[in-house]
Order: structure tokens, then sequence, then C-alpha cells
């Protein structure tokens, strides 16, 4: 059974980065309804209180919905939700007149003038707040503040004939109002940055991936390009040669199948060396890069001596789970330790992100790596390890000999 914090884990860095904005601009209009909507029906009592309650609940609603739109928005998910900020805005100015009107024209007392104005300002300013989220050019939220701070100095005005009432309440929407969309601006910047910095992660993989498909081919093209040409000649040559009757054609057929033979050996030395890989090697690039992708990583034990065949398969298998560490989970640790024991060279890769994997079995990848080490006799164990912890264990028999142990 999954439990909140397995949820929370599960999720990558910039699922948690949106996940924590939508539920920060949400909790305002819960904040709004708690404090500022339920403690009018105490404070004023009767049906204006029923109805202004009503109408704050129905503005917080506004903000939510505007909140999740706002958020797609900016996640390039929809189109600018202008209509409802527009709104969110008409009903952050009914909600404030009508508070005004209460305290003006409604029942008398200082309870009632402190409820309707923690209605009005509360509103003004979360609305101002909310609508900035869905902002994106700058002036045009510097526009939003001074529009919503003129629009309170003019309504109480208008209302209490107070122009320096008028202009200390202004003043604090400005203020509040100001604060609240400078974090909604800058929560909108971090979600964007956050975004870009994991696609761009992502390209960078795939940009090493082709260039390594590059460097195969301009391998493989050297390797057959050059014989190709010859062999085609070699060819061309002994047909004419044999139209002729001239003998010499059988010496350039042979000679055609010795250049065919040498590029099968060459293609295979060459494919050989695309698949094999040094376990050092990727043992220190794999700390490497899950360093710097902010994941603490140990690594213990050493790689020398050991037949290379066998690190050729173990190097493949630290490649998966560094790839899999990455994409999977959210990994905050990995230990990887590599050392021989009873005659078997024994690899452990372990991480505390394995909040989303599955407990058997895995995908391709895996059982890719189980081909590959069953070509040397070795064996792939993968699975939960305690909470939040999966281990990735792969064990290959020393058939070699002078291969000294390595204690981890």
């Amino acid at each position: 059974m999954r439990g909140p914090g397995t949820w929370w884990r599960g999720k990558s860095t910039p699922a948690k980065v949106e996940t924590y904005t939508r539920g920060s601009f949400h909790f305002f209009a819960l904040v709004e309804v708690a404090g500022a909507g339920l403690p009018v029906m105490g404070q004023i009592g009767g049906w204006p209180a029923a109805g202004l309650t009503l109408l704050v609940c129905a503005h917080a609603a506004t903000c939510m919905l505007t909140v999740s739109r706002a958020v797609d928005w900016v996640r390039g998910l929809r189109e600018q939700p202008v209509r409802l900020m527009c709104a969110l805005g008409a009903a952050s100015a009914v909600v404030a007149v009508t508070a005004l009107g209460i305290a003006e024209y409604g029942p008398k007392g200082d309870d009632v003038d402190s409820a309707a104005g923690s209605v009005f300002g509360v509103t003004m300013i979360f609305g101002m707040g909310i609508i900035a989220l869905g902002v994106q050019v700058r002036r045009h939220v510097y526009a939003v503040v001074a529009g919503f701070a003129a629009g309170t100095a003019v309504i109480v005005v208008a209302m209490t004939r107070s122009p320096l009432g008028a202009l200390v309440t202004a003043v604090i929407v400005l203020l509040g109002g100001g604060f609240l969309a400078f974090t909604a601006v800058f929560s909108v910047w971090l979600l964007r940055s956050v975004f870009e910095l994991d696609e761009a992660r992502e390209t960078r993989t795939r940009l090493a991936v082709a260039e390594e498909r590059l460097r195969f081919g301009r391998d493989l093209h050297d390797v057959m390009g050059r014989n190709l040409a010859v062999i085609a000649l070699k060819s061309e040559l002994a047909v004419q040669l044999a139209r002729r009757g001239r003998p010499e054609a059988v010496e350039q057929m042979i000679e055609v199948q010795r250049i065919a033979q040498e590029s099968q050996r060459e293609v295979r030395d060459v494919v050989r060396g695309y698949r094999e890989a040094d376990l050092q090697v990727e043992l220190v690039g794999a700390q490497g890069v899950l360093t710097a992708a902010g994941i603490t990583c140990e690594v213990a034990g050493e790689a020398a001596g050991l037949p290379v065949e066998v690190q050729s398969a173990l190097a493949w298998v630290v490649r998966e789970a560094t790839t899999n560490v990455l994409r999977h989970g959210n990994a905050q640790r990995c230990a990887v330790e590599v050392g021989v024991r009873e005659g078997q060279v024994v690899l452990t890769v372990e991480n505390d992100g394995a909040a989303g994997a599955s407990d058997g079995g895995g995908g391709s990848g895996l059982t890719g790596l189980r081909e590959r080490l069953a070509a040397v006799d070795g064996t792939l164990e993968a699975g939960r390890a305690g909470e939040g912890t999966f281990r990735l264990v792969a064990e290959v028999p020393l058939t070699g000999a002078g291969v000294r142990e390595v204690t981890v």
C-alpha cells in the first residue's frame, strides 16, 4: 500500500515543483475561505453574512480554477486563460464592493467593520496575485498590480467619501498584492526553468547517443568504403578479363574474395570495439554523471585484473543501471560495489529512488542485460531491497586464470 511519502518520492523533480506550485496557490484560496469567509458568519450574522460568505467561497473557487488553468498554460498544456482571469478580476470587484457596502450600510459595529474590511483586503490581494500567475509579460504584471490598487482607491472613495481611507487601503492592497504577484512571477519562472533544465538534460542524452552513432557510422564507413570500392573495381576488371577469355580473371576474383573476407574481419573488429566497454571507465563515468545530476554516488572496489569479456558485460550493467537511476524514481543516493567473492565477480548497484519501481522482471533494458550476462554464464537479479530502495546484483563466474581477488 503506497503512502503519501511514497507518492511524493515517486515524482520527478519537475513534477514536484509543479505540484508544490499548484498546492501553494490552491492553499491561498483555502486561506481566503477560512480566514475571511467563515469569520463573517460570527461577526456580522444574518443574511448579509450568509450572502458575503457565499461570495467569498465562489471567489475562492474561481481562484482555484484560475490557478489550475494558469499552471497548465505555463506548462504548455492549454491556452492562456484570459477570460477566466478577467472573470476573477470581476469577481474580486463584486466581492469587494459587497463587503464595503455591508460595512457602510449594513449592521453597525466594530466586528462588522473588521470582518468586511478583512474580506475586502483578502479578496483584492489574492485576486491580484493569482491573476499575475497567468500573465507572461512583466509590464502587464505591473499593470495588474497598479490597476487593482487604483480600483481599490476608486471603490473606497466612491462608497466612503474618504480620500485618506482610500489612500491607506490602496497602499495596503498595493503592498500585499504586489508581494503575492512577485511570488507568482517567481513561481512561474522557477517552474519553467526546472522543466527547461529537464528537457535540456534529455536533449544532451539524445545528442550523446546520436554522436556515438555518428562515430560508429564513420568507423564503419572508413572500413567498408575503401574495400567496397576496391571490390567493385576488381569485379569489373574480372568481368572484362573473363569476356576476353583471359586466365587472370580467376586471380582477380580470388583477390575480391580475399578483400571481402578481410572486410568481414574488420567489420567484426569495429562492432566488437563498439560493443565492448571498459568497466573502470564506466564506473568513473557513472559516478560523474550521477553526481552532476545531484545524486550522491559512492563507488567501491576495482575492476583491474578482471577478464576483458567480464568487464565488458559488467560495464553494460553499470550503463543500464545508471540510466535507470536517472530516468526512474527520484534517487538521492546511489552506491556501486564491485568485487570478487568465491570465484564470482559481483557487481551491486543500489539506490534509494525506487518509489515507483516494480519488484520483478524489469523491462527490455534488464532483459538485454540478462542476455549479455548469459553469454559469460552470468546472472542478474533486480528488485526492491527495502522501503524505497532498489538493488541490482550481477554475478559473473571467473573462468580465466591469474585474476587476483578484490575485497570490497
